[in-house]
């Protein structure tokens, strides 16, 4: 009788401590909502000197696609010895705080880089898992039971034998498991640490949960933030858009009136005065502003394709004839192998020879003192259904800083370029379900441009 009176004291002071350490760690959960130092905060609670409950703690939180229990953080009493009370220890009102330092040196242990290399199947026919995370109940496992079973070795990879595992849950979803021991003391977890952890986890659960589903929403809001803030940058390029058609338009006529009159009046001065020279100054400039007003509006307006069947060999040889008397007086020689005479596409042949004329403009371009332009066409053994035509120069290549940005609108490594001929083409290509690839090869610059071919050569 006497025993039983003097162990009330006891069992009464316990219960205190453990309601104590139950309200500092409800006011700790609600203190962040950073999942990453919630959860550093949980398994440092469980194994800090403060409250001395466990030798260690692991985490493992389910990954529903996956289907495995993902290990996310393993703290030992060692490294939570940065675990500090924020208003006064006695009071109900305070709470646990850990600084970046502790997360950081938690994060660098080897056991807590083995924890996170661990991954756990849930769909085998491990006893522990079905229980703690299928059944929802509190395990403990005693004398190393899990190390003989051969259903998984993630136990025996931890260096756990007595242990117990509590299950994560918010409602009715198990959202995964904390898994304590104390391989310290070399014995394992009492009636009074699984009361304990089992009251503690259902709160983590909750606050786990709490947190997943805030930064879910603040994803959710940076996400509709950033489609607005692109719709309405969309409907500012639009109108832009317009108005830059409207003023090439307005533009245009004028541009055609000063350069039909100036070169009336270059032809009607001597070829050496220096009027003459600005007359043609003037004739060259607007030539190269009418040029870069057609490529806004060839590029500005929507295209329509007229889908036949067209011959990409007859179209390549219309560019070559069209480009003879350039070549010759740039003193380029053009060397051509069309494997085959006849390939048929699907496409629109005006808009295609558009392309080679492009890209074989500016080879001519990039070989002032001339060169070599070499054609090559063949269908790639790796695609059955598809022909590539490469176009090669010996102009020097682009520089390697620019190749990835060569086809965005208005970017020229030209003078005098628009920075939209290259633009145009690349849409046309993937108007034709085709690609065009840029590289440097040898002492110039190779473009690769792959179509499809008509279902006919299929």
């Amino acid at each position: 009788m006497t025993d039983r009176i003097s162990s009330q004291p006891d069992a009464t002071a316990r219960q205190i401590t453990q309601l104590t350490l139950l309200y500092q760690f409800s006011n700790t959960l609600l203190s962040t909502i950073r999942l990453n130092k919630l959860t550093h905060l949980i398994l440092t609670a469980l194994t800090s000197g403060n409250t001395k409950l466990f030798g260690r703690a692991m985490l493992f939180l389910r990954n529903e696609k996956s289907g495995v229990l993902q290990g996310m953080l393993g703290v030992t009493r060692d490294t939570s010895d940065g675990l500090r009370i924020i208003g006064n220890e006695e009071s109900l009102s305070s709470r646990w705080d850990i600084s970046e330092e502790v997360i950081a040196h938690q994060l660098a242990t080897d056991f807590c880089s083995r924890v996170r290399a661990t991954r756990i199947d849930m769909n085998n026919e491990c006893p522990l898992i079905k229980q703690v995370i299928f059944d929802q109940e509190l395990c403990l496992i005693e004398d190393g039971e899990c190390r003989q079973c051969a259903t998984c070795s993630f136990i025996k990879h931890l260096g756990a034998t007595s242990f117990a595992a509590a299950p994560l849950v918010a409602g009715r979803k198990s959202l995964g498991i904390i898994i304590v021991d104390t391989p310290q003391s070399g014995n394992g977890v009492n009636h009074d640490g699984l009361h304990f952890l089992k009251l503690f986890a259902n709160q983590a659960g909750m606050a786990i949960e709490n947190s997943m589903l805030y930064n879910r929403t603040e994803q959710a809001h940076s996400s509709l933030r950033e489609a607005r803030e692109r719709l309405i940058h969309g409907e500012r390029l639009a109108v832009i858009g317009e108005m830059a058609v409207n003023l090439v338009h307005e533009l245009k006529n004028p541009l055609i009136t000063i350069g039909g009159f100036a070169g009336r009046i270059k032809k009607g001065l001597p070829s050496d005065s220096r009027e003459q020279r600005y007359a043609d100054t003037i004739v060259k400039e607007v030539c190269h502003l009418e040029k870069m007003l057609s490529d806004i509006l060839a590029f500005s307006r929507k295209p329509t394709i007229c889908y036949n069947v067209c011959d990409l060999g007859e179209i390549l040889q219309s560019c070559f004839n069209s480009y003879a008397t350039t070549l010759e007086d740039q003193g380029i020689s053009l060397s051509v192998n069309l494997e085959n005479s006849h390939w048929p596409l699907l496409g629109d042949a005006h808009q295609l020879k558009q392309v080679f004329l492009n890209l074989i403009l500016n080879a001519c371009e990039a070989m002032p003192d001339g060169g070599q332009i070499s054609v090559n066409i063949e269908r790639l053994p790796q695609e059955k259904r598809a022909v590539m035509v490469r176009i090669a120069d010996t102009g020097g290549g682009v520089p390697p800083e620019m190749l990835s940005q060569i086809f965005t609108p208005f970017f020229t490594t030209k003078q005098h370029g628009t920075g939209l001929g290259l633009a145009i083409v690349n849409r046309i290509v993937l108007n034709h379900n085709g690609r065009i690839e840029a590289a440097n090869e040898g002492s110039g610059a190779v473009f690769a441009i792959t179509l499809p071919l008509a279902e006919a050569t299929q």
